[in-house]
């Protein structure tokens, strides 16, 4: 079986290796197997893929999904060197599908969710989700699928635009925000993300300090274009049937909305079904099939000294129980 080479040597696709964020206390989470299976479900640029591979023998198998057809071109170029790694282009919130092809529904040993947009798509001014960089307002993981952040801004009523910025951006201004986007449009089309940070940031009237003011609608429109929280509702759900008991589930977020979802998630089928105060019931009967490993995990200050972007990082580890009814 082939084995990984150097990255460097690679000559097509150029592949650039970014410092994943929280890899060591991932790779502890997933308290992985040499000869295990597992998913690394958004692989970006293969950070956490290509250090989980480091710990499999000849035989693992990593299966790695992403959306990005970018980080798909990567990791296919990966798989040619190393066959066991096994890409499929697609979100994982189709995780369970991708488990039906390869045979593995409920035999997989880890499965690491890395959310929200990577390094190297907030560095291309092109894929339109920097509010720093001019680029074509974008937004989409997929570039290929759906429509971009422009088309949706240019015809949304007012009170949609208002409703996504609250919900998914959390943001207090996001009515006065959808007027001022209404009214510029009525001017010209919001075409770029220069032109929509500068709307946003003049409708904002408390500038947080240390955040740039487009942060929470950018965040919100970025979101609801790629149906994020919907995605990762299936995702979260299809790990119940795909891990194998004992299998590790990580999850990596940035902002409160994705943290709380997987929270949540991991409190439910912690706890197991509901049942009537004082009904005599036996553990095995409560359905419980996840259990938490430790609590939340954050960079640590060097970490974050090191790379900016990761200090909003939370973790979050649960391990398969089996305990059902």
């Amino acid at each position: 079986m082939s084995r990984m080479k150097d990255p460097t040597n690679l000559s097509e696709p150029e592949i650039q290796v970014h410092e994943p964020v929280l890899l060591q206390e991932v790779l502890e989470g997933l308290n992985i197997q040499p000869d295990g299976i597992y998913i690394d479900a958004t692989f970006g640029r293969g950070g956490h893929s290509l250090k989980i591979l480091e710990k499999l023998n000849s035989a693992g198998r990593l299966l790695v999904m992403d959306r990005d057809p970018e980080a798909i071109q990567i990791a296919k170029a990966y798989s040619i060197q190393d066959a066991r790694l096994i890409p499929k282009q697609d979100s994982f919130g189709t995780v369970y599908a991708f488990c039906q092809e390869q045979n593995v529904v409920g035999k997989v040993n880890g499965i690491l969710l890395d959310l929200g947009v990577s390094s190297p798509q907030l560095d291309m001014a092109i894929r339109g989700f920097s509010f720093r960089a001019d680029g074509p307002l974008d937004m989409r993981m997929d570039p290929s699928s759906g429509i971009s952040a422009a088309e949706w801004l240019n015809k949304a009523e007012e009170s949609e635009i208002a409703n996504v910025l609250k919900i998914y951006g959390e943001e207090r201004f996001s009515k006065r925000i959808a007027r001022a986007i209404i009214t510029a449009r009525g001017i010209s089309p919001i075409t770029t993300t220069l032109q929509l940070a500068d709307i946003v940031s003049k409708a904002n009237p408390a500038w947080e300090k240390f955040k740039h003011p487009a942060t929470r609608s950018f965040q919100a429109i970025r979101i609801y274009i790629n149906n994020e929280l919907e995605e990762l509702a299936q995702g979260l759900e299809a790990t119940l049937a795909v891990l194998a008991v004992g299998g590790r589930l990580a999850v990596i977020s940035f902002h409160s909305l994705e943290d709380r979802q997987v929270k949540r998630f991991i409190q439910k089928h912690e706890k197991g079904d509901e049942h009537p105060k004082g009904l005599p019931i036996f553990a095995n009967q409560m359905n419980q099939q996840y259990r938490r490993i430790g609590r939340q995990i954050k960079p640590s200050i060097a970490e974050v000294q090191k790379n900016k972007r990761a200090r909003s990082a939370i973790l979050r580890l649960a391990e398969k129980t089996g305990v059902m009814a």
